[in-house]
This record gives C-alpha cells, structure tokens and sequence, in this order.
C-alpha cells in the first residue's frame, strides 16, 4: 500500500472547553497519513491522478477556520470524514496534537485510524 503524508501541518481554529477557549483560537499541529494507489500518477506523471497534498491541505485549513469544537476528538472525526468523502481516500490515520493544554507537557491529543487499508 503506498501511503501520501502530511506531517506538523498547524492550523488555527476555536477549539475547547472552557468559557475562556471559545473566544479565542488555538493552533493544533496534525501528521496525516492517507492509503493512495500512487502508480497510475507515476505512470504518467499525471497530477490529476495523484492525492494533490495541496488541495487536501487547503481543505483541512478551510475546516478549521470554521469550526468550533470543545473536544478534538470531535474535530478529529469530523475532519477523517469530510477528507474520506471529498478526496475518495479510503484509509487515513490523523494525528492531532493540541501544544500547550498541559503545562508540563508539550502537547496533548488523540491519533485516529479509519477505513480499510
């Protein structure tokens, strides 16, 4: 299975639980993994058969300017659904890392697989 990346993309929207989390936005770091036949695109050096990191990339910054979720583990699933359904990617794990929810710790998060390899 060949797998397309996308590692420490950050994106800033409202996410949290406190009153004091839903004014403001906060930066959230995401590593994403997707299972994408790479062959036909190599084949034929044809973008239009690649997974276009780019456009994916746009997308996940478009949701997390609208968004406004208290959990990540919220914004986690809805982000690995919208990504499966718009892109046709059958498999993805997302890593999503909320820096500085914990003091003592340099990030805080949830990592999620869905669908079939």
């Amino acid at each position: 299975m060949d797998r397309v990346f996308i590692e420490g993309l950050e994106v800033d929207t409202v996410i949290g639980a406190y009153d004091w989390e839903r004014g403001i936005r906060q930066c959230l770091r995401l590593d994403l993994n997707f299972a994408w036949d790479n062959r036909p695109a190599a084949a034929g050096d044809d973008l239009t058969l690649a997974l276009d990191y780019a456009s994916v990339t746009a997308r996940i910054q478009a949701f997390a300017e609208q968004a406004q979720y208290q959990l990540v583990e919220t914004f986690a699933e809805r982000l690995a659904e919208v990504l499966m359904s718009e892109f046709r990617i059958t498999w993805l794990r997302l890593k999503l890392t909320k820096p500085g929810a914990i003091p003592a710790a340099t990030g805080v998060g949830v990592e999620i697989e869905r669908g079939c390899r």
